[in-house]
């Protein structure tokens, strides 16, 4: 038996192995199983709702930058409305006062501070 066992093996060295000859691996096109037909149903169905909560999210950040806009907007209409009325007082200033009166006038509007005498 100890013949018939290294015979054996010496065979099974001098017989290559069979290989299909097919040329490429991985799955065959057109070769659906039933399994795979509701995988691929379950993955578009994935798909479709990842698509909607894209969509959700991009619509609640429009949402945001465009009250992020308006915010803005309100903030440059109300330093406008501060700057023309400080481009208006200096306008009176310059016009109807003398230096005695402008120091009365501005710690009555609030630029001067009363500490700030000199």
């Amino acid at each position: 038996m100890d013949c018939e066992s290294i015979q054996m093996a010496i065979a099974e060295e001098v017989q290559p192995t069979t290989r299909k000859e097919c040329g490429k691996r991985g799955r065959k096109p057109g070769r659906k199983t039933s399994n795979e037909r509701i995988d691929m149903k379950a993955k578009l169905e994935r798909s479709r709702q990842s698509a909607r909560e894209c969509r959700a999210r991009k619509k609640l950040r429009y949402q945001y930058l465009e009250e992020l806009v308006a915010d803005r907007e309100k903030a440059i209409i109300s330093l406008r409305d501060e700057l023309e009325r400080y481009m208006l007082c200096s306008k009176q200033l310059c016009d109807k006062m003398s230096s005695n009166n402008i120091d009365y006038l501005l710690k009555d509007i609030g630029i001067v501070k009363q500490e700030q005498t000199f």
